[in-house]
């Protein structure tokens, strides 16, 4: 008997969410690692769970390595994509082409829609597509970095109050000495006992 299918859903049960995050993100970095190790190739796996906190894999060359190439090849298909949209400035949007497809495809049923104009839109589709990917690529990377630099500070602020408390542990620990250090208990008169009861 296999295993029942999953539905894809968001889990409601915090508890039950979260292990199963725990499960899936470690089974996601198996599998980079295995992508790695198989075809020799650089992985970068970053993820960011619902609470905010970052985690991050990457294998072959070091993550900087790899997002630097990304941002590199990005930077490329950036400016094909701000050259297509210097090229065709008078792009409809996409739910105006969405419009004009279906308007379209309802009258491919009757057969009064010429295969240019289908070959049109599916082009200005293509590219519509395209510059909404960048864009998505561009703020997602955007992202990435915020929370890395927002992760660098904390990390930082973190060594600066871990430092504080050692150096508040050394304190009272020679304040401590300090007070029972016999310089400082009175040698000379013996310490005073309590009568015992008769």
């Amino acid at each position: 008997m296999g295993r029942r299918r999953v539905e894809i859903k968001r889990i409601e049960d915090k508890n039950s969410r979260q292990v199963t995050f725990c499960k899936r993100r470690n089974g996601l970095m198996e599998k980079a690692r295995q992508l790695s190790v198989l075809c020799g190739s650089s992985v970068a796996l970053i993820i960011v769970s619902s609470t905010g906190k970052l985690y991050s894999f990457s294998s072959g060359d070091s993550m900087a390595k790899i997002l630097n190439h990304y941002y590199e090849t990005q930077n490329v298909d950036d400016r094909r994509t701000v050259d297509l949209a210097e090229k065709t400035p008078d792009y409809l949007t996409n739910k105006e082409l969405l419009e004009i497809v279906q308007c379209k495809l309802e009258e491919a049923k009757g057969d009064n829609v010429s295969i240019e104009s289908l070959i049109s839109i599916e082009e200005q589709l293509k590219k519509a597509l395209s510059v909404t990917r960048a864009r998505k690529t561009k703020l997602t990377m955007e992202l990435v970095k915020t929370l890395q630099d927002k992760e660098k500070l904390l990390n930082e602020e973190n060594k600066v109050l871990a430092s504080q408390i050692r150096e508040m542990k050394k304190l009272l620990e020679t304040e401590d000495e300090r007070a029972m250090s016999p310089e400082n208990s009175s040698s000379n008169n013996p310490p005073e006992t309590l009568r015992l009861l008769k």
